[in-house]
């Protein structure tokens, strides 16, 4: 399971590294959301769905879900967003807290439901959340080709 999402963050990873901060911001033309946030929603979304956060995991301020959680959008913000440094670094520290991940983990039944697909355990969650890095990902890149064009 690790070698799949090695390859998924650190192209991730590789590509936002040097994404610049104004430019993180500018929400095009028919986009709903901005780089910074598509960055922060791949960070919450596991997070969410593997460690409980916000309510039962502390390795990500509490102010994270507010910005990057589902239904969330910049437009509605209450708090200054995380540099994407910042963000960087909490994405390098919760790939080694998803790597720590036993296989006993992945297949335990989850806790919750969610309101799409059939996931029974935590193992078919991480294959989706692999897919949705990826899918946020070639927005950030489309995103990225349209703001450097502004």
């Amino acid at each position: 399971m690790s070698e799949q999402f090695d390859l998924t963050r650190s192209a991730l990873l590789g590509f936002i590294k040097n994404i610049d901060e104004k430019k993180a911001d500018v929400q095009p033309e028919y986009f709903n959301n901005t780089i910074r946030w598509h960055i922060g929603h791949v960070l919450v979304t596991p997070e969410s769905l593997l460690f409980g956060f916000p309510n039962h995991s502390e390795n990500l301020p509490k102010s994270f879900n507010d910005l990057f959680g589902t239904g969330t959008k910049p437009a509605d913000w209450q708090d200054t967003p995380p540099s994407i440094s910042e963000l960087v670094t909490e994405l390098e520290q919760q790939r080694s807290r998803i790597k720590d991940l036993t296989d006993d983990f992945f297949k335990q039944d989850l806790p919750y439901t969610l309101p799409f697909g059939n996931f029974k355990t935590y193992g078919d969650v991480y294959e989706m959340i692999l897919q949705h890095e990826n899918e946020h990902l070639g927005k950030i890149k489309a995103m990225k080709q349209v703001v450097d064009k502004l």
